[in-house]
């Protein structure tokens, strides 16, 4: 369905005592969530909510950096996602409905809604935002560009966190990179599993969701006087898991990886996100 549409075939499936999977964003706001919530509570039956950024395989690697303190103390993170919608060349961002001046919602409810659950589950969510939403394309009246501070998130308070896309980026920047106090980690390219699935490969299938090591990320720190920097290994990504988790929790009653209540968290953040951008100011959530 359109972007728009999700709440509303959302809340008419639960008033037909349906279950739901719903892509993102599961509404545009947050009053609206909240009312499909309170639907699902009442009916008993359970949305879905699908989000595979979960299992891109750089959120393990990152995780264990972090947590393996390779990097020292961290201080700071940076997300870039980027496209060039005036190209000819086919894949996300090249359909045809994101390449319209018009398409529903614009670039941060479409793609930005994905990168922020991301970061949400690394760091949590942030108290305050302090965002610069705009429009870059000439032809374009929705917004196709970002970049959003998140500040003070709730698992790592001291940690600076950016996250910035644009449709018109032509040069590659990197998509992660993690600083800490004794080396960095920065990390190119596209999650591999994307580009396999449009070629037809089917997930389970041998070396599914691996990266050739030529993509590997590469970890910098310092030796002896020196900054010297090595590929880091990645991990095999596997958006099957998302279904076998939704297949257990009906089946075994395991808890869902991605909660339709946390994304009522994403919709506020983008709420307050496009608040910041419009006052110039930091907005709290």
């Amino acid at each position: 369905t359109p972007l728009e549409m999700n709440a509303e075939v959302t809340l008419a499936a639960l008033e037909a005592g349906k279950d739901v999977f719903c892509e993102k964003p599961m509404a545009v706001h947050v009053d609206v969530a909240d009312r499909i919530m309170e639907m699902e509570k009442q009916t008993g039956k359970t949305v879905y909510v699908l989000e595979q950024f979960l299992y891109n395989p750089q959120l393990p690697v990152m995780k264990k950096i972090i947590d393996g303190k390779q990097l020292g103390e961290f201080v700071s993170f940076e997300r870039t996602t980027h496209y060039l919608m005036d190209s000819s060349n086919e894949g996300y961002g090249q359909t045809q409905w994101r390449r319209k001046s018009d398409f529903p919602l614009g670039h941060i409810y479409d793609g930005g809604v994905h990168e922020i659950a991301l970061l949400n589950e690394l760091f949590g969510m942030p108290e305050a935002v302090f965002a610069d939403i705009a429009t870059l394309r000439k032809d374009s009246k929705v917004d196709d560009y970002f970049i959003i501070h998140l500040l003070r998130p709730s698992k790592a308070p001291e940690v600076k966190i950016t996250l910035k896309s644009s449709y018109l980026m032509c040069a590659s920047e990197p998509r992660f990179v993690l600083h800490g106090r004794e080396g960095s980690y920065v990390k190119y390219g596209f999650d591999p599993q994307e580009a396999a699935l449009t070629e037809g490969v089917l997930p389970g299938t041998s070396h599914w969701g691996e990266e050739d090591k030529s993509s590997w990320g590469l970890l910098y720190t310092e030796k002896d006087g020196r900054i010297v920097y090595e590929p880091y290994p990645s991990l095999p990504g596997d958006y099957a898991a998302f279904y076998e988790n939704i297949y257990r929790h009906i089946h075994h009653g395991e808890p869902l990886q991605s909660d339709a209540r946390e994304v009522v968290g994403v919709i506020r953040l983008i709420e307050a996100a496009w608040e910041s951008s419009r006052m110039q100011r930091v907005v709290r959530i």
